[in-house]
């Protein structure tokens, strides 16, 4: 008598929970190596006793910028390989439109995104405190949630530049530009009919992305471009005592919706774009090889082969 061999799921972990747990960890893992490169270029050096002052000029940046595209490439090894590593709701939902995501996983993996978010910025602020709390006191900060909590609140989560003036206008186009650019250069990463990267360098390419746009379009707002990145350590500072900088945050209404709604229009903005410019065009000529249009003639005039059908 034949054994029959039942194939199919087997427990909790062939399921979506497998994938949530997947994008908690792998969120927590660039929310603590993000806002921990932050914490030592605002407080670790100059508290620990380490340096006098922090780097000149914008060495600073340069810290910030290289420390959250690591963290980025270190957080998409984590998770890739079970959910893809999304570890920002701005990518989970343009895949969703994109239809490589069901809409129904959208708001678990946004879930999922914030906890860990949350944990990370849990663990930066675990291994950080007393640095803050020192800080404050040489700088003379009345309070956490005072103006001067700024600068300390700002190792976790984002507000925007003085230059605003309060105005939520520009905070909200400087997001919706930051990721509309972070999302066309993972679509174009991943795109195997593109130039998608070999050897699994994508997340390394990912985080050179990152880095790209921290140092092009980051001051600003501190280029958030990922809602789960800013919500979830911002919930946490306001459990722990950043108040009025947390929420509702800085400007005209507040900031804390800003980081949010951008980065999810910036996304879904930048799925029409590259679909238009891109995506279109290689599915046309991956389609139709022969009428693709091979090189340009020595007078100018393009030459190839175009099919007869």
């Amino acid at each position: 008598m034949a054994t029959k061999v039942r194939y199919g799921k087997t427990g909790w972990r062939a399921t979506a929970w497998g994938e949530l747990l997947s994008e908690y960890l792998g969120t927590l893992v660039l929310l603590a190596f993000g806002t921990g490169s932050v914490a030592v270029a605002v407080v670790g050096l100059t508290m620990s006793g380490r340096t006098v002052v922090i780097f000149q000029g914008a060495g600073g940046w340069m810290l910030i910028g290289w420390g959250w595209a690591l963290a980025v490439v270190m957080g998409v090894y984590v998770a890739g390989g079970i959910s893809g590593a999304h570890i920002n709701p701005a990518v989970t939902f343009a895949q969703a439109i994109k239809g490589n995501l069901p809409w129904k996983k959208v708001v678990p993996y946004w879930i999922a995104q914030v906890l860990g978010a949350f944990s990370g910025a849990l663990i930066v602020y675990a291994d950080y405190y007393k640095a803050i709390d020192q800080y404050n006191l040489v700088h003379h900060v009345v309070s956490r949630g005072s103006s001067g909590g700024l600068t300390t609140f700002s190792i976790f989560a984002t507000f925007p530049a003085a230059c605003f003036h309060g105005s939520w206008v520009g905070p909200l186009v400087d997001q919706v530009i930051g990721t509309a650019f972070l999302l066309l250069f993972i679509l174009a990463i991943n795109d195997v009919k593109n130039m998608a990267p070999i050897s699994n360098l994508g997340p390394f390419i990912v985080g050179l992305a990152v880095l790209a746009i921290g140092i092009s379009f980051g001051t600003g707002t501190g280029y958030a471009i990922n809602p789960a990145r800013d919500f979830g350590p911002r919930l946490m500072t306001w459990f722990f005592g950043w108040g009025k900088n947390a929420f509702p945050g800085p400007g005209e209404g507040g900031y804390w919706w800003i980081p949010i709604l951008g980065p999810l229009v910036g996304a879904a903005v930048a799925v029409g774009i590259y679909k238009l410019f891109i995506e279109l065009t290689l599915d046309y000529r991956a389609k139709h090889p022969a009428e693709v249009i091979q090189t340009t003639g020595n007078d100018g005039i393009e030459e190839g082969m175009v099919s007869s059908d």
